[in-house]
């Protein structure tokens, strides 16, 4: 592709990369009401959008009914007529699977079901008839000898066969036996349904149905798949891309507890993974291999639910010509995206963020890779993730701008191209505004108006991963439903990229070639293992291989694992990456270093493209050397901006020079078969205040009970501690001289958390997180200036009655730069 061509498109990408948020029908509909919100989506650059009914809708509209249908075929038609996209969500609420209960509908025996341990002394006979309540199936009985929780001896345990519906067992011995029943049972599970009293507890929740059975997952495709292409049909792939089915609860929510995730005649599943019917009590209780049990069964009830959910969900989306997305319900469920052609997961309830280590520790750190690397090794186009659910500070409305981004960053920068805002609201009236997952992250939050150049980053983020390659040479081995985190944590903090292979996929669908592994598009030369312990022997052959091959292969305590790796020189603080730069090149190198920056490399179109956000809280000021040279631009994806970089050179190498503020990533174009262009080197000066504006400000605040005096937080008067909404601060300074070209900024401080900022009358812009800097050397003149910063605070102070500092606290100041 012509490298302008590349240029425009990344400026102005395709609509087909905008966000694609779940738009919250919450609230008594109409269709005029939808058509206006649809009209202010795309005012804001967004161009898609998921139908997700909630708590709220009126008990009158019944879901899929046919005043619900003529609803959503109203918003079809709309987004049709403005050449948006829409998905479609499988579920009243969530999670997906029961059609809001009407699987069960004339089919009780469809409701969700576990297995359950019941454990009985040896002294009396065991009725059957009296253990099993209706719809119970025994599965086995079981005498074992156990120490609390724990099996003296698994071997030992004996089968019994009841006779005419009594379990007996008559010990060997003095030692304590115990007989253990289980049962097949109903789970009592439910799902959230769309209307009040529907909720997890309330009394009309609609029952969970039985994912692991086929016959109710094809009733559920009849009832709610066949029904959306009987009426919309005629979109399907155009307007309606794909349908999205949520985190899938084999058991329900609020499922009677101690059960493990069962269906009809799954001992034999549980049997053909490698168990044993003796097998079944170390589901519960400790014992030797145990874990290899656990293992075995998690294979069973992942393979089970594969074949009887997810793959006909995804025959049947492919055969209507649209595509199977949403998320599994573990953040880790990689195995599980088999089947979507849009593989997705979910960052909620701030169990990723910017605080406390949470962007790269613990298995929520793996969402994003979880999605972008399951879709880069079936070679899927685009990955998805639903994102800022609950991902305030403490719940609640208290999102920040800033935080916002961050979340956007840290997904991109993993390979992340389909963003999905979670949610936008179609009300905030009453009971939703609080309860219901806050908070709204659109058109109901103080960032609205602004909302186009999120919508645009995202787009741009979105194209940019999107048709590329990301260029590591290392993988990461890995379960189906455990991505390991503690390995990969140091290759984050040395910009050292890599991707997650399943084990499933190393055997099944990788090549070798001499020393390289080869599946899809990437290739690989060295393979990290964290715990050789837990890879199947299928596994540890297909490892073994690559190593006769001349392959790599590391370990997480490589010390003991693979002394040969390592030099006598070798740092004993972190000796994974002491082998990895044995064998390898640093594709990125930082100086000074910075454990806060991440960094991903792609190829497009045969150009290369390295993106480097900054995770921490801390400017970071440096250069960076790639293993690519060649001329250097920097493309920014919040401006919608290409320039030349700053290329100077630097010891043995060349180096581009970076600023990176809090919040801001930047994307370097390497185009390697042109010369860089160097600048000289120069020392760097800090800005030179030029003036205080301390005093003389005026504040107009339309509609707060008192008006504040001069800077500083509003939560300092009682009066305005529960109030959100904005106060314009104004005044006057002098400037004695105007040069031109000579950058002027305007510091804010302190602000909380959005300001407006106009000079002269004239939109100068707007900051949204800290650092509150605006550029206004073009609006200034010599004389008297006039200054104006309306500045908004987060509704958290209003909805959740929060004491959030508020307003613009300052110091401001004016900085010349040298």
């Amino acid at each position: 592709m012509h490298e302008s061509s590349l240029k425009q498109q990344f400026i102005h990408p395709a609509n087909e990369f905008t966000p694609v948020p779940f738009w919250f029908w919450n609230d008594e509909l109409t269709i005029e009401e939808l058509i206006r919100q649809i009209a202010d989506f795309e005012a804001k650059g967004v161009m898609g959008f998921v139908i997700h009914p909630r708590i709220g809708i009126p008990e009158r509209l019944v879901y899929l009914s046919d005043d619900y249908m003529a609803l959503v075929e109203a918003a079809v038609q709309e987004a049709a007529d403005r050449g948006m996209t829409v998905i479609l969500y499988d579920e009243d609420m969530y999670p997906s699977g029961s059609a809001k209960g009407l699987v069960m509908d004339g089919n009780p025996e469809y409701a969700s079901r576990g297995l359950k341990l019941a454990k009985f002394d040896c002294d009396e006979p065991i009725a059957l008839d009296s253990v099993l309540s209706p719809g119970d199936t025994f599965i086995s009985a079981q005498a074992v000898r156990k120490d609390t929780d724990r099996l003296a001896e698994p071997s030992s345990s004996v089968i019994l066969s009841p006779q005419d519906g009594i379990v007996t067992f008559q010990p060997p011995g003095a030692e304590k036996w115990t007989i253990l029943l289980f049962i097949e049972t109903y789970s009592r599970g439910t799902i959230r349904g769309i209307h009040f009293g529907e909720d997890d507890g309330e009394p009309h929740a609609p029952a969970s149905a039985d994912l692991l059975n086929p016959e109710a997952v094809r009733k559920f495709i009849r009832i709610t798949h066949e029904r959306y292409a009987q009426r919309l049909g005629r979109y399907f792939g155009t307007t309606i891309r794909a349908m999205f089915t949520d985190e899938p609860d084999i058991l329900g929510r609020r499922h009677l507890k101690g059960l493990k995730p069962w269906t009809n005649d799954f001992l034999t599943c549980f049997i053909r993974e490698g168990n044993e019917e003796k097998d079944l009590p170390l589901l519960w209780l400790e014992g030797e291999d145990a874990s290899g049990v656990r293992m075995k069964y998690r294979k069973a009830v992942q393979k089970r639910l594969m074949a009887a959910y997810y793959r006909p969900l995804s025959e049947w989306c492919a055969s209507h010509g649209i595509v199977l997305t949403g998320h599994p319900a573990g953040s880790d469920d990689i195995g599980l995206l088999e089947h979507f052609q849009i593989p997705g997961q979910d960052v909620v309830w701030r169990w990723v963020a910017p605080e406390d280590g949470k962007a790269l520790e613990g298995k929520h750190s793996t969402a994003a890779k979880c999605s972008s690397d399951a879709a880069r090794h079936r070679g899927r186009r685009r990955n998805l993730n639903e994102f800022l659910g609950v991902c305030s500070p403490g719940g609640g409305w208290a999102l920040s701008a800033g935080d916002m981004k961050w979340y956007m960053d840290w997904l991109a920068v993993r390979g992340v191209n389909m963003l999905c805002p979670h949610a936008f609201y179609y009300s905030i009236d009453g009971p939703r505004r609080a309860g219901e997952r806050p908070p709204d992250v659109g058109p109901n939050n103080i960032w609205w108006p602004h909302y186009r150049a999120f919508a645009d980053y995202m787009k741009r983020m979105s194209w940019l991963m999107t048709d590329s390659r990301n260029v590591t040479p290392v993988a990461v081995v890995c379960k189906e439903d455990r991505l390991p985190w503690r390995i990969v944590k140091p290759l984050y903090e040395h910009q050292m990229e890599f991707n997650y292979l399943e084990e499933s996929l190393l055997v099944s669908a990788a090549e070798l070639e001499n020393s390289t592994v080869r599946i899809a598009d990437q290739r690989y030369s060295v393979l990290l293992v964290e715990d050789e312990e837990e890879l199947e022997e299928a596994t540890l052959q297909a490892l073994s291989r690559f190593r006769e091959h001349g392959g790599i292969v590391i370990g997480l305590q490589e010390e003991e694992s693979y002394p040969e790796a390592f030099g006598a020189g070798a740092d004993a603080g972190n000796p994974m990456l002491n082998a990895l730069d044995r064998y390898l090149e640093r594709d990125v190198l930082l100086e000074p270093p910075c454990k806060e920056i991440r960094v991903s490399h792609v190829v497009k179109d045969g150009h290369h493209f390295y993106v480097l956000v900054n995770e921490g809280e801390a400017r970071y000021e440096g250069g960076v050397l790639t293993a690519v040279s060649g001329s250097v631009e920097q493309w920014d994806a919040w401006e919608g901006d290409i320039r030349q970089a700053e290329v100077y050179p630097k010891g043995e190498g060349t180096y581009v020079r970076i600023i990176l503020e809090r919040r801001q990533s930047v994307i370097l174009h390497v185009d390697p078969k042109a010369e860089p262009i160097l600048v000289p080197a120069r020392s760097e000066s800090s800005p030179v205040q030029a003036l205080m504006l301390t005093d003389g400000w005026d504040i107009a605040a339309s509609g707060f009970p008192i008006i504040p005096e001069g800077l500083g937080s509003w939560i300092a008067y009682p009066e305005l501690k529960g109030v959100s909404g904005t106060a314009v601060y104004s005044c006057r300074f002098e400037l004695e001289t105007v040069e031109a070209g000579r950058p002027l900024t305007l510091d804010l401080g302190d602000v909380h958390e959005i300001a407006e900022v106009r000079i002269n009358g004239q939109a100068a812009g707007v900051a949204m997180w800290h650092p509150y800097t605006v550029r206004i050397d073009h609006l200034v003149k010599q004389g008297a200036n006039e200054l104006s910063v309306a500045v908004t605070n987060s509704l958290a102070n209003r909805m959740d009655g929060a004491a959030l500092p508020s307003g613009l606290i300052g110091p401001v100041r004016l900085l010349e730069h040298s």
